[in-house]
């Protein structure tokens, strides 16, 4: 949400106009196009030959599956900056019954003396003031698709009322059952999963508590030991009672932006094992730059079997923590070249993703940002070197119009080549949604764009599906295959409004795989273990096992890879987190198959 203006970024809002795509303008306060969908005919060197369709691509399944959530917001009349940010949510397996459950991160009044007035104590516990846990009791025996959820949020035990904005899920005990971290504005909460249903707050007995305004969160395990680290992002110094009163250029009340509040250091907590964290942050190094953090991503983005941190800031300089394998990390953002953009401005980072989207071997960065700046794509050209290449992917004019929070790499039509949502909401009071009566007037619609193959991307967002021509605040991004049919769904979070399952209708036409990592102890998580898929023909897919990455959410631990047209998988190679490779071959495809290290493949 930085406010900075650029010479390239008004030439790009002028085009954008003169080439008929008109926004809704967004006031500036101070402080007090299309393609249909293709389907390969070839799997191995390039995009190939198109065929169309007239169907959505995603279809909005929510009330259908028994969903009923609502973010609240706490909007209050008083502008308070947490009110525009939204929230996350995650998929993740609770019960370890192979299919994805849903967490939900919710809000509550920010002001103390506005929740008295408007309810009671028992009240504020009630389900629009809650974090809501929903289990998946997916039909299996009914056909591909059949989805039903149940809430399940008072039998599990998990009681989160605060101003929730996001979750990470990973089994950091090992005992085999995925816990949740989450973050709010003021203190967290980890709930470890007792393995029964239900959970247990522990969050003081571990050491992991922050009670500043903490964002996004992820599970890593940096010191390659077995047991999973927790990461951190905090935002501003942000309290109701010393919040500033800012206003637009017609000097009405608007949201303030993060330039009105201080920023504040990221945390990183060492697992010790025995259910205890560490507070590293200064040992690590990790304090020795900061900023207003929305979102970060693991990954190794050198290649060299250890993970590496990004961490997306809000009008800062963003930073590339680097893994100096011995317990500390080097923010190497601006000599690697994704620190600040083409012309060197730190821009308003909201959401981060990683994923090697021209299928070359390494992990690219995709940033969102504020409308009037563009989202930025940055290219890994090896030896941990970025260049920006936004402008010349295509991606630049179609983003400049909005501002993006969620995003995320996913192949949504499994052709191979590594696609991109954002999810789109304004900051500021949109005067021509204000002047309609709009309540809370920030609404942009969302974006998908297809991956032309050769660098490029093409935006088919009126293809995507009618949920896409909403105006909404979309905030969190969580993705998975929530109904085991082989393709990518979408969960879209709204702040201040329903949530949006989306499930995807074509991807499974085009071959697939969907593999589940486990190490060589059934008690260990497997994120940051690296697979490479070699198909007939020479390409090569690579991902990395993680839940991080978008907007204050967690994802799918599941790797699902889009085959195209290819009938087969010459190689599977997997580089276990801690240095072990192994090679299965001639694997079956259109299935999911659990890969366990030391053993043999199981599908079904």
């Amino acid at each position: 949400m930085n406010h900075s203006r650029d010479i390239l970024f008004l030439v790009l809002s002028f085009f954008s106009v003169l080439i008929g795509t008109e926004a809704l303008s967004e006031t500036t306060p101070s402080p007090a196009p299309s393609l249909p969908r293709e389907t390969p005919s070839v799997p191995a060197s390039g995009k190939a030959t198109p065929k169309t369709t007239n169907q959505e691509i995603f279809i909005d399944v929510t009330s259908k599956v028994g969903l009923k959530f609502v973010h609240f917001n706490g909007m209050s009349g008083e502008y308070y900056l947490p009110e525009v940010t939204g929230a996350g949510g995650a998929m993740f397996d609770y019960d370890g019954d192979g299919d994805l459950d849903l967490y939900l991160v919710q809000g509550t009044w920010l002001d103390p003396q506005k929740k008295l007035k408007h309810e009671t104590v028992s009240e504020s516990q009630s389900s629009r003031h809650r974090d809501r846990l929903y289990r998946n009791d997916l039909i299996s025996d009914s056909g591909p698709g059949r989805l039903r959820f149940v809430d399940v949020t008072d039998e599990s035990k998990i009681l989160s009322v605060g101003y929730g904005m996001g979750v990470a899920a990973g089994d950091y005990d090992n005992d085999g059952d995925v816990d949740l971290y989450v973050t709010n504005v003021g203190s967290n909460s980890l709930f470890r999963n007792n393995g029964d249903g239900t959970f247990t707050e522990v969050t003081k007995a571990a050491g992991v508590d922050d009670s500043r305004w903490s964002t996004s969160a992820a599970f890593f395990d940096y010191d390659r030991d077995g047991w999973l680290d927790l990461f951190v992002v905090n935002y501003v110094d942000f309290q109701v009672s010393k919040s500033p009163r800012c206003y637009s250029r017609s000097s009405a009340r608007d949201f303030c932006g993060p330039d009105a509040f201080q920023p504040v250091s990221d945390v990183l907590f060492h697992n010790l094992g025995r259910d205890r964290f560490e507070n590293v942050t200064s040992a690590a190094g990790i304090d020795r730059a900061y900023g207003a953090g929305l979102g970060v991503v693991a990954s190794d983005f050198n290649g060299d079997g250890w993970l590496d941190l990004y961490v997306a800031n809000d009008g800062d300089s963003n930073q590339l923590w680097m893994n100096g394998k011995n317990g500390t990390f080097t923010d190497e953002a601006l000599l690697s070249g994704a620190a600040v953009n083409r012309t060197g401005t730190p821009e308003a980072s909201m959401g981060v993703d990683a994923g090697d989207f021209d299928n070359d071997g390494d992990f690219d960065l995709f940033l969102t940002h504020l409308m009037q700046e563009t989202n930025t794509l940055y290219v890994n050209q090896g030896l941990t070197l970025f260049e920006d290449r936004t402008i010349e992917a295509g991606l630049a004019s179609p983003s400049v119009r909005y501002t993006a929070f969620g995003t995320g790499w996913i192949d949504y039509d499994n052709d191979g080549w590594l696609d991109l949502i954002t999810l789109n909401g304004a900051v500021r009071i949109l005067q021509k949604l204000a002047l309609t009566g709009d309540p809370f007037p920030l609404g942009q619609p969302n974006q998908l764009f297809r991956n032309l193959g050769h660098g490029g991307f093409q935006e088919i967002s009126h293809r995507a599906g009618s949920v896409f021509q909403r105006l909404e605040t979309s905030r969190g991004a969580v993705f998975g295959d929530i109904d085991n049919d082989g393709d990518t769904d979408l969960l879209v979070i709204n702040a201040n409004g329903r949530i949006r399952l989306l499930q995807n209708q074509q991807g499974n036409r085009n071959h697939w795989l969907r593999i589940l990592l486990s190490p060589q102890s059934l008690r260990r998580d497997a994120l940051g273990s690296r697979v490479e898929i070699r198909l007939p023909g020479g390409l090569k897919l690579m991902r990395i096992v993680r839940t991080d990455g978008g907007y204050c959410s967690s994802n799918d631990p599941r790797l699902l890879f889009g085959l195209g047209s290819a009938r087969q998988v010459a190689e599977v190679r997997v580089y276990w987190l801690g240095g072990v490779m192994e090679v299965w071959k001639n694997l079956p495809i259109d299935r999911a198959i659990l890969l366990q290290q030391g053993g043999s493949p199981a599908w079904k």
